[in-house]
């Protein structure tokens, strides 16, 4: 996706190695709202469908690059509700569990003028689904709903639904919502997965007013996602993708770099245009305005 490129782009420029050995560059896992994105250089044949090159410089990079839409963490979290919403509707059992939610949290009775689309959308909820709060059940079930498509793998493998991923290689920035769960629950970058799991127990297993009370000033809209965000967030980066729990590889991150860059796609975007604007002058060192102070590149 162009999104996810460049995201990659802005990435590699922050740590200094976009211009460099195709191998030695960062790759990124970003999980917003709408999609996810996985982007990284790979030694494996990729299919094309799944690959871009970009030129920067002198170096070509053939990079895969994919965009999961649909799994973003609003959406799929909103999935997941509708999912626990129509077995309900479809079974004798007047209550369906939600293992996402925190236990003691009332569907649609929660909204603020200022709420997101998700606690918007619970006035679909028939109310036949009760608040469970278990984090095991939890990581189940968004783990089963990434895998959904998976019997249509046209490939040898795929990591998350039908769409074929390479092994990962090499450094990587986890950012959008990988960040901002792992800093609500004050991870370290070093073992943030490792800790992810405990994190998310103690957090699932909390009822809802205890949350409200620990937490006055987060908005309800992001407390009631932090049990489902905690939980897919390691069905997504260790069970789907395998990422090993203690893989020092992957730092949750949403600057980069020693001057701190901004890991925004847009920003990417922003030098691989200039980039191109320039190529006819390979070679030539060029000056970029941006990021609060003036920084040179090679184009």
């Amino acid at each position: 996706s162009d999104e996810g490129i460049y995201a990659w782009v802005i990435a590699n420029y922050a740590v200094g190695s976009l211009g460099g050995d195709p191998l030695q560059t960062t790759g990124i896992v970003e999980l917003g709202g709408a999609s996810a994105q996985v982007t990284f250089v790979s030694s494996e044949h990729v299919p094309p469908e799944l690959s871009r090159t970009i030129t920067y410089g002198n170096v070509s990079y053939t990079i895969y690059s994919h965009s999961f839409l649909h799994l973003g963490q609003n959406e799929a979290h909103q999935k997941l509700w509708e999912l626990h919403n129509s077995a309900a509707n479809t079974t004798e059992d007047e209550i369906v569990a939600d293992p996402c939610t925190p236990k003691g949290y009332t569907y649609g009775k929660n909204s603020h003028k200022d709420s997101s689309r998700i606690l918007a959308k619970e006035s679909r909820l028939t109310g036949s689904l009760q608040a469970a709060g278990n984090y095991s059940k939890c990581r189940s079930a968004t783990f089963a709903m990434l895998q959904e498509g998976n019997e249509n793998c046209a490939y040898e493998h795929c990591s998350i639904g039908s769409t074929y991923t390479p092994d990962l290689q090499g450094h990587f920035f986890a950012t959008s919502n990988f960040y901002y769960t792992s800093t609500f629950f004050e991870l370290h970058e070093k073992d943030w997965l490792a800790e992810m799991i405990p994190a998310g127990k103690r957090y699932c297993k909390e009822e809802w007013s205890k949350l409200k009370e620990t937490y006055p000033t987060t908005k309800e809209e992001y407390l009631v996602g932090y049990c489902f965000s905690s939980a897919y967030i390691i069905s997504m980066l260790h069970d789907s993708l395998g990422f090993a729990l203690n893989d020092g590889r992957i730092e949750f991150a949403s600057k980069a770099g020693e001057k701190k860059i901004p890991l925004d796609w847009a920003l990417g975007a922003f030098i691989l245009q200039t980039s191109r604007e320039f190529s006819d002058n390979s070679g030539k060192s060029r000056k970029m305005v941006g990021f609060g102070n003036v920084a040179k590149f090679k184009i």
